[in-house]
């Protein structure tokens, strides 16, 4: 497992604007503030419990929540009361996920949410509630509301990393950024470690800038395209998932080019690199499928087979498992004979922690990659100890 490194932008797969500067991650965007306290939800005084709230006079920002057919009731809240163009705050609790809890756990995300709404004093529909931990067991609703309107009333400007690290659940570190490009500054804070795959895998991220953004929305949903929906630790789709972007345009200045984008791509590689268990990163790139369907298909086969993310543990150059992955995916098509001079596979067994991977199908001009982590035994005792 990974933490915070002093350098933010360090996967090589991440090309950061030239000129970009990496400040202390606690100093959250001009204009942001934030704070965090414990509740009891996860135990040993850790905090559980954070708001992370916008002072400037407006704000545009933009919503990303998972499709998941069981979502958790925060997620139901905002999809349901949310102003999503104009998000002041977010409360999170972390070690409840609030979810499969029925009407009761709706109401109690309702309660969280006005509570920090009510002591901010802002429009409860400007407030998202995020929630995190485990499915099926109902909120202490008393203690959670108590604590958000604790946290509300705690808002510091270097209250960044206190942020990111009540947001944890099995994380191994806190996952967060403030960087600074062309007179803007952007600040972000994310979570996620297992239960991870698209659509937005269980990961939480909050984006914070005060650059000017005609239009939210489009670039959120253009930089998860190229980032959190790209990445699986073991392919199981989240109930929990979201993305804030809020951008108070104080600076009046634009985003320089890429800057969203490589924060938004490094974030869901730490995600991946902090898999529950896991030593490696692989990236698997897909060509000539007959289209970008197909394409994508192999390249999930591949990230999610056990046998492809144990050989990137074992550092095994098993060309023949990437290959099984991509027929099964592609099952009643007829693939071109799919030898070693298909697939470029050496870096399984080299000692990097990133590992490149590549197929070609000659099927047509189809592409995808997906970036995955390698499956220890480590993933299988955390997962089978979670709620005992």
């Amino acid at each position: 497992m990974r933490t915070q490194a002093a350098t933010f932008f360090r996967s090589r797969w991440v090309v950061a604007p030239e000129g970009v500067e990496e400040i202390d991650p606690a100093e959250l965007a001009p204009g942001f503030r934030a704070a965090a306290v414990a509740c009891g939800l996860k135990g040993g005084g850790r905090t559980d419990v954070a708001v992370i709230a916008c002072d400037a006079d407006s704000v545009s920002s933009a919503l990303l929540l998972t499709r998941n057919a069981a979502a958790a009731a925060p997620v139901r809240v905002c999809r349901d009361d949310c102003d999503a163009a104009a998000i002041r705050a977010a409360v999170v609790n972390s070690g409840n996920a609030n979810a499969a809890t029925g009407e009761r756990g709706y109401r109690d995300a309702l309660a969280l949410r006005d509570a920090a709404a009510r002591t901010l004093g802002v429009d409860a529909r400007s407030v998202v509630v995020a929630e995190t931990g485990t499915i099926g067991v109902p909120l202490p609703v008393e203690q959670v509301t108590a604590g958000a309107a604790e946290a509300a009333r705690a808002l510091d400007r270097s209250g960044g990393r206190d942020f990111a690290e009540a947001i944890m659940t099995t994380d191994a570190g806190p996952k967060l950024c403030t960087v600074r490009a062309g007179g803007v500054t952007v600040s972000a804070q994310a979570k996620g470690a297992g239960m991870i795959e698209p659509n937005l895998a269980t990961m939480l991220c909050f984006v914070q800038t005060d650059a000017e953004i005609p239009d939210p929305a489009a670039a959120l949903r253009a930089g998860v395209d190229a980032s959190f929906e790209r990445i699986t630790v073991d392919g199981q789709m989240s109930t929990n998932d979201m993305v804030v972007l809020q951008a108070s345009g104080a600076a009046g200045r634009p985003l320089p080019a890429g800057l969203l984008d490589a924060v938004l791509l490094q974030l869901a590689l730490d995600v991946v690199a902090d898999g529950e268990g896991a030593t490696r990163i692989g990236r698997i790139g897909v060509t000539g499928a007959a289209d970008a369907d197909e394409a994508e298909r192999a390249a999930r086969a591949i990230a999610n087979s056990p046998l492809v993310k144990t050989a990137l543990h074992g550092r095994d150059p098993n060309w023949g498992r990437i290959v099984q992955a991509a027929g099964a995916a592609l099952a009643g098509t007829e693939l071109p004979e799919l030898g070693p001079e298909a697939v470029e596979a050496d870096e399984l067994a080299s000692e990097a922690p990133e590992a490149e991977i590549a197929l070609r199908l000659e099927r047509g001009d189809g592409a995808a990659h997906v970036y995955f982590s390698d499956l220890t035994a480590d993933y299988v005792r955390i997962n089978s100890e979670y709620t005992t």
